[in-house]
């Protein structure tokens, strides 16, 4: 099975930006979707982005869209994240899924990603 690694994360004030990148390695690509999702304290999961390399399809939450952008390079996938919002602080965790659905279902449901980074702190506040 792969693997997935994060990095990225750290503190940054509202407006600002940070980049999550997320190795992935021991993955057959073509048959994969990548996701980022979010644990906010207190809440679940949440699905933030997703691509897969089948039709380059993509994914944004409605809280995120026009501000995140996710893009994949090799093996490397990143989450671009402007004018960050308090809101979005949480721990981003990425994660492979088959794609079982398109990815517009797929990566909503954090149940059907078996693989897991061990995840990165994202935190924005004044």
């Amino acid at each position: 099975q792969g693997q997935l690694v994060e990095s990225g994360g750290g503190s940054v004030q509202p407006g600002g930006s940070l980049t999550l990148s997320c190795a992935t390695s021991g993955f057959t690509w073509d048959y994969v979707a990548i996701a980022w999702f979010r644990q906010a304290p207190g809440k679940e999961h949440e699905g933030v982005s997703c691509i897969s390399r089948s039709d380059d399809a993509t994914f944004y939450a409605d809280s995120v869209k026009g501000r995140f952008t996710i893009s994949r390079i090799n093996n490397t996938v990143t989450l671009q994240m402007n004018t960050l919002k308090p809101e979005d602080t949480a721990v981003y965790y990425c994660a492979a899924g088959a794609l079982i659905s398109p990815v517009y279902v797929l990566c909503t449901k954090p149940n059907l990603f078996g693989s897991w980074g061990q995840g990165t702190q994202v935190t924005v506040s004044s």
